[in-house]
């Protein structure tokens, strides 16, 4: 999967660097803007699932510490008014490897003088599914943790392959139209299904590996610890999604959206299997002076058949609502999520499914334009059966205290 990675970056170079010899010198724009994190940790005591856990946070184990939660660099060339070349790479220590990329694409928007416009992007890059997720690195603007939607976007899901957008424009507003085709992301779902959600901030780099709970190997006798590729391809098959959405430019957002990866549910390589995902998502946002109000849910199921006379089926779902409150250099945010996920196999109902919910609540402070300071509480309350595999009660409540300074350059 790396080295196939690798090869499609390579592939791409040669036409970047046509382009940038294609372009008059005066014309070519380049820009760099990052950050860099680092945070002072009291973690839920649960092991955290990036550790093998069944722990819903990012940070897990009971213990206050110093954590270099990663450092993020977005790069952009604009080759001519209509194109552009967009890069992000973040450095995680995590990570298989300390760096690793997040997106990686190009960009057509010709000029428009009427109420339409349109543009293509090709490459890999975030599927345009979030409201939060608004900052570089797929990062929330609210918060330090986004929702268990955008963390589980951020872990499973890429667009790798090419995206079209069609907007109409007029004095009321913008009606915009999306879709794309895409591959490489078959295996979204398993962590879904095998891990359930969670809420973290450590979106996977494009070459990166997620680990299966341990309890998950344990159960099928397997011996932890292991791992799974994210965006691979088993069976050549393009995936798909389209939205559409309204914006009054003023006060309220509104979107849809429909996601189907179409894989082979039979379809594998070696251990790693293809998981045939699908969900909507809708999502809606208002502004009222100095608070602004976020609102997304999510419903879908994933399922494989990796041998004839046997299948598993997760449904899930999940939603949340948040309040903001903005004020010079000021940044208060309440979020609410609720989630839950219904296993079922060719023998019935399974022991991966699950309900929770959670509570989050964040403070940022901007000082100066190169730095912000943030504080966050977030509780969640969650209950798995899965647990009782590795002796714990299968309710758990946790709590994850972070202060964080991030600083932009």
């Amino acid at each position: 999967t790396h080295k196939r990675g690798m090869n499609a970056m390579k592939k791409l170079l040669p036409f970047l660097l046509l382009l940038a010899a294609a372009s008059p010198a005066q014309a070519m724009d380049f820009g760099f803007d990052g950050y860099a994190d680092v945070r002072l940790v009291l973690p839920e005591s649960e092991t955290a699932w990036l550790k093998g856990g069944l722990g819903k946070l990012r940070y897990g184990g009971g213990d206050t510490k110093f954590e270099f939660a990663g450092a993020a660099g977005q790069g952009h060339v604009l080759f001519m008014p209509e194109i552009m070349a967009v890069a992000v790479v973040r450095a995680e220590p995590e990570q298989r490897r300390f760096f690793d990329v997040l997106e990686a694409y190009l960009r057509y928007r010709p000029v428009s003088t009427s109420a339409w416009r349109w543009s293509v992007k090709l490459g890999a890059f975030f599927p345009p599914f979030s409201l939060e997720n608004s900052e570089l690195g797929w990062n929330p603007y609210w918060t330090l943790t986004p929702s268990a939607i955008n963390s589980w976007i951020g872990d499973e899901l890429r667009t790798i392959g090419g995206e079209g957008t069609l907007e109409w424009r007029n004095e009321a507003g913008t009606f915009q139209f999306s879709g794309a085709l895409f591959t490489r992301n078959d295996p979204a779902g398993v962590m879904i299904a095998d891990r359930g959600w969670t809420m973290d901030d450590r979106p996977t780099g494009l070459f990166d590996h997620l680990r299966e709970p341990d309890a998950t190997l344990i159960a099928f006798g397997d011996t932890p610890p292991d791992s799974t590729p994210i965006f691979a391809e088993y069976d050549n098959r393009l995936g798909w999604y389209a939205g559409a959405s309204w914006d009054d430019a003023a006060q309220w957002h509104v979107e849809l959206e429909r996601y189907d990866n179409r894989a082979d549910p039979s379809a594998h390589e070696d251990d790693y299997f293809a998981w045939h995902t699908k969900f909507w998502s809708a999502g809606a946002s208002y502004v009222l002076d100095e608070f602004t109000f976020l609102a997304q849910g999510m419903t879908g199921s994933t399922a494989i058949e990796p041998f004839d006379g046997f299948y598993a089926t997760t449904d899930f779902g999940a939603a949340y609502a948040l309040v903001g409150w903005e004020r010079d250099r000021w940044r208060l945010a309440l979020r609410g999520d609720v989630f839950n996920t219904r296993n079922y196999t060719t023998y019935g109902a399974g022991q991966f499914g699950e309900n929770g919910k959670a509570l989050t609540f964040a403070a940022s402070w901007f000082p100066k334009d190169w730095l912000r300071l943030t504080g966050e509480v977030l509780v969640i309350d969650s209950k798995r059966p899965e647990r009782a595999v590795v002796s714990l009660a299968p309710e758990q409540t946790g709590t994850q205290t972070q202060l964080s300074v991030r600083i932009y350059f």
